[in-house]
C-alpha cells in the first residue's frame, strides 16, 4: 500500500520533468555530440528544423545549400539580407539578436538551435529546453571556426572546409593582382563614422588577399582591433589607393551623403581618382560568413582592376 501510494505521489513529478525536455531533443533519432562554446550538447544526425540566432549563421547555412525555419533579425521587421537571394522566404522571423523571442522559436518546433554566447548566453538555458542549442564563442574575428561549429553541428562539417579551403584559394589569387595597392574601409553609422581594421570581417578578408592596408587603419596602439573612430574634420585617415564605404541603415546613409558631399571627402586622393566606391552593408559588415567573404573578393576584383 504504501509503495502505491509512493509511486502516485511521484507521477506527478515526473510528469512535470517530462515537460521540461527537449521534445525534439527525444524523437530526434540518432544523434552526434558537438563541443561548443556552453559546453557538450547530442544534435539530430541531419537537422531539419533549424533556428538561427545570428546573422553570420544565415550565411553559413544558405552556403551550405540549407534554409533555417526561423531567424533572428539584427532589428525588428529587418528583411533578410538581398545577398543572399531567395533563399531565406520561408524563414520566418523570432525576435532580434539581443531578445530572441521564445514563444515564436518554440512554434517552430526546431530540431536544432544555433546561436552566439556573446549575444544570447542569457537565453541559454531557456533555448535548449526547446531543442539542442549549439553557441559559438565570438562574432566577428572567429568567423571560419564559427562557420565550421555551424557545419558540425549541421552534419555539413567536410563541405563547409571545403568552401573555407576554395575562398582562401580564391582570396590569394585575387589579392595577388593588387598586392601593390592600399585600401581603406570606412563605415557609416548612425551617429559615429569608422575605419575597419584587420581584426573585422571584411579586414580578414583583405588580409586573406594579401592587400595592404594604410598604416593608420592597422590600429596598433588599440586592443580591440576591429574598428577606429573618424570624425568629418579627420577623414583624410580615410584615404588610400581605393577606398570601399558602406552605411549601416537609413540615418546612417543621410550622415554619410552629409559626408561624402563635403569638400573634405572630395579633397581625398581615392576621391579625386574616381577610387572611392559604395559598397554593400550587408555584404561587407554584417554578413560575416564564406559566401559573403566570396562577395566582398568580387568587389575587389571589379573595383580595383583598373587601378592593377
Amino acid at each position: 500500500m504504501r509503495l502505491r501510494l509512493a509511486i502516485a505521489a511521484m507521477l506527478p513529478v515526473l510528469a512535470l520533468a517530462a515537460c521540461g525536455t527537449s521534445t525534439a531533443t527525444q524523437d530526434a533519432g540518432p544523434t552526434r555530440t558537438v563541443e561548443h562554446a556552453m559546453g557538450e550538447t547530442k544534435v539530430p544526425m541531419a537537422p531539419k528544423r533549424v533556428v538561427v540566432l545570428d546573422t553570420d549563421k544565415l550565411d553559413s547555412m544558405v552556403s551550405l545549400g540549407l534554409a533555417p525555419v526561423g531567424a533572428a533579425q539584427a532589428q525588428e521587421n529587418q528583411t533578410w539580407p538581398d545577398y543572399l537571394g531567395s533563399a531565406l522566404a520561408n524563414t520566418k522571423p523570432v525576435g532580434t539578436l539581443q531578445q530572441p523571442n521564445i514563444e515564436a522559436i518554440m512554434a517552430l518546433k526546431p530540431d536544432l538551435i544555433l546561436g552566439s554566447k556573446f549575444r544570447q548566453a542569457a537565453f541559454y538555458d531557456k533555448l535548449s529546453k526547446i531543442a539542442p542549442t549549439v553557441f559559438t564563442e565570438r562574432v566577428g574575428i572567429t568567423w571560419k571556426e564559427n562557420f565550421l561549429l555551424d557545419a558540425e553541428a549541421l552534419g555539413k562539417k567536410e563541405q563547409a572546409q571545403q568552401l573555407l579551403s576554395a575562398y582562401e584559394a580564391r582570396a590569394k589569387e585575387v589579392g595577388a593582382k593588387y598586392s601593390k595597392l592600399q585600401v581603406s574601409i570606412v563605415r557609416f553609422m548612425p551617429t559615429e563614422i569608422r575605419m575597419y581594421g584587420p581584426e573585422s570581417f571584411s579586414g580578414i578578408v583583405l588580409k586573406d588577399a594579401g592587400i595592404p592596408r594604410p598604416e593608420v587603419q592597422q590600429l596598433k596602439d588599440q586592443e580591440d582591433r576591429r574598428f577606429g573612430k573618424l570624425s568629418q574634420e579627420n577623414i583624410a585617415k580615410a584615404d588610400a589607393d581605393a577606398i570601399f564605404y558602406t552605411a549601416y541603415g537609413e540615418n546612417a546613409a543621410k550622415a554619410q551623403a552629409e559626408v561624402t558631399g563635403g569638400p573634405l571627402w572630395k579633397n581625398l586622393k581615392a576621391v579625386k581618382s574616381g577610387n572611392a566606391h559604395n559598397v554593400d552593408d550587408e555584404i561587407w559588415m554584417t554578413g560575416i560568413g564564406v559566401t559573403a567573404a566570396g562577395k566582398i573578393l568580387d568587389d575587389l576584383d571589379k573595383y580595383l582592376a583598373p587601378l592593377a
